[in-house]
């Protein structure tokens, strides 16, 4: 992929910049949500940056918001299909930004990850190996690593502005958020976890785990921000997959292999990387996105 890096961005109303992603107030109930060419890993965000990830993560998530149609979202059009004429918001856009944009309805954010797992792998399976329970929740079956679960298990955390988030156990995200949201947000996370896996699974990509964000919109629910992409999921090729190992999954994790090699106590500033670190991290989210939506970025 040809593109220029964008590290940061300096449009008109900026109300919030995270460890990717630029939002800026478009109207009273729009934002638009920029994809930057930010990597972090170990929740610190890298110098370099990974020129055109944020038009691969924008394409993507859009693809799946499009893909989620039935279900209450908040998103509107990616950027360049949006008219921004209709609206007072009169930034001179670079088409750079525009490709990494999404125009969204403006949300109410739930504080809590709602992290949805189909295989053990990770955090998940560093848990079971030395406490035999997944979210503070014990497991009796007596799994391999990379195992698939009998049904997806719903294991949320906290959403953490600055440093980890921290898993919370069922008691936890209770009475962080309520039993009755909590419920609702297991349920639909569950089952747009199921709906992807079983598209991904035709494709030939195990869906290992995932990250949804919700937020409110008229009192309703609605699935908000990023949605089943390299920075918030696991993606597995079917034919990589065996018991008892973790495939290499299609995401961040050869940047991760990398920093874990170096000398490093992963608090700022991190390593710079090499470009061939660079290039590779990006070939898997282009991999991933060409798998899933037949669609090519170069």
């Amino acid at each position: 992929m040809n593109s220029k890096s964008i590290k940061h961005t300096n449009l008109k109303n900026k109300i919030h910049s995270g460890k990717v992603r630029d939002i800026y107030e478009i109207d009273e109930d729009k934002l638009l949500f920029v994809a930057t060419d930010r990597i972090s890993a170990f929740d610190v965000i890298m110098e370099q940056t990974v020129p055109g990830k944020g038009i691969v993560l924008n394409n993507l998530s859009s693809f799946w918001f499009d893909f989620f149609s039935n279900y209450n979202t908040h998103f509107i059009s990616k950027a360049v299909d949006f008219d921004f004429s209709n609206t007072n918001y009169d930034e001179i856009f670079d088409l750079e930004i525009l490709k990494r944009s999404t125009v969204v309805k403006k949300a109410k954010r739930i504080d809590m990850e709602c992290v949805v797992r189909g295989f053990i792998t990770g955090s998940a399976w560093n848990e079971y190996k030395s406490r035999n329970s997944v979210n503070f929740k014990p497991i009796m079956e007596n799994l391999l690593e990379a195992e698939k679960f009998k049904t997806p298990i719903f294991t949320p955390s906290t959403k953490a502005e600055e440093g980890h988030d921290e898993a919370l156990s069922e008691a936890e995200g209770k009475n962080l958020v309520g039993s009755e949201i909590y419920s609702k947000l297991e349920n639909l996370s569950i089952n747009l976890y199921s709906k992807a896996a079983k598209f991904c699974e035709n494709k030939g990509i195990l869906l290992a785990d995932t990250k949804f964000e919700f937020g409110f919109i008229d009192d309703q629910i609605v699935l908000i921000d990023e949605v089943l992409t390299p920075d918030s999921s696991r993606f597995w090729k079917s034919s990589d997959y065996k018991l008892g190992y973790s495939p290499d999954p299609f995401d961040k994790q050869f940047l991760r292999n990398w920093l874990n090699d170096q000398v490093w106590d992963k608090s700022p500033p991190p390593p710079d990387l090499p470009d061939s670190v660079i290039k590779n991290t990006l070939k898997r989210y282009l991999d991933i996105y060409e798998i899933i939506t037949n669609d090519n970025l170069e």
